[in-house]
């Protein structure tokens, strides 16, 4: 039976199929709360679903994995050959399912390293494909960390939102700055800075605001080797002409990926989502 570093994940890195598994990372999903239903990302719930349900303005909620569930996959995970767990999960500011996987690392079968990589959609896939290759080139839970955690210190992860208000009810981001965007009726530019959605532009129309989107991602990916990720929500040719322009104004792009996000950042962003990660290599 071989030996080897896995890495877990969870569902919100929002990573392609066949990434996963080709570099076998295994991701634990989140929960989306709708009405009284609780819903796993992933398989139990679309996005389609997702945004009927938040135009029509029904209750959506989201909910951390439990320890139990990430003890189960560690144990499982152990049981297949691994001597050691990278466990990489989306920003501890965001979501307490780092907190869940670190009580479920205590009494794992194997050593296990669980990050708040401060990251999440595709800013945490990065990180994750990141260690995941250093793991398969024969790297120790240490370095696949170091590797990981330095991606994410290089990664930028801007986002458009149509509103603040999913923002806002989900407790996201502080009540004086969404009503702040809503009171001017600006169209927001989000980042990703400490682990925290905070607003960085007001701009005052949608074609603006994904222009200054796209000049802040070309800023990010100058003279670098890099990675970019196009995400949205019930936006996508917004998504597939923002990921052309890039590909032509990125001269050291290496991967490109364009999906759409999960219900878990969607039900927490709305309709109209459209964000841009920049990973250097």
């Amino acid at each position: 039976m071989s030996r080897h570093v896995a890495i877990v994940t969870d569902s919100t890195a929002y990573l392609p199929p066949r990434a996963m598994e080709r570099h076998g990372i295994t991701a634990v999903p989140l929960t989306v709360v709708l009405g009284d239903r609780a819903l796993e990302e992933g398989t139990e719930i679309s996005t389609r679903s997702l945004a009927q349900a938040l135009q029509k303005r029904r209750s959506v909620t989201t909910s951390r994995p439990s320890p139990q569930v990430f003890a189960e996959t560690y144990r499982r995970i152990a049981a297949s050959g691994a001597d050691g767990i990278v466990s990489l999960h989306l920003s501890a500011e965001l979501s307490g399912t780092y907190d869940a996987a670190v009580l479920a690392a205590r009494e794992a079968p194997v050593p296990v390293r669980v990050v708040d990589t401060g990251m999440v959609a595709m800013a945490l896939g990065f990180c994750a494909l990141t260690a995941a290759e250093t793991a398969a080139a024969g790297g120790t839970v240490d370095e696949a960390v170091t590797a990981a955690e330095k991606r994410a210190a290089g990664t930028s992860a801007h986002f458009y939102v149509d509103t603040l208000d999913y923002l806002r009810r989900g407790g996201r981001m502080g009540a004086a700055q969404a009503l702040l965007g809503s009171a001017l009726a600006v169209k927001p530019l989000l980042q990703l800075d400490g682990g925290r959605i905070e607003l960085l532009e007001k701009v005052r129309t949608a074609s603006r605001a994904i222009a200054r989107l796209e000049e802040l991602a070309a800023e990010r990916a100058a003279g670098a080797e890099v990675d970019i990720a196009v995400h949205h929500l019930a936006a996508p040719d917004r998504a597939a002409a923002l990921a052309d322009r890039l590909r032509a104004r990125v001269p050291g792009l290496a991967d490109l990926h364009v999906s759409e996000v999960g219900a878990v950042i969607g039900a927490h962003t709305g309709p109209g989502l459209l964000g841009a990660v920049v990973s250097p290599r």
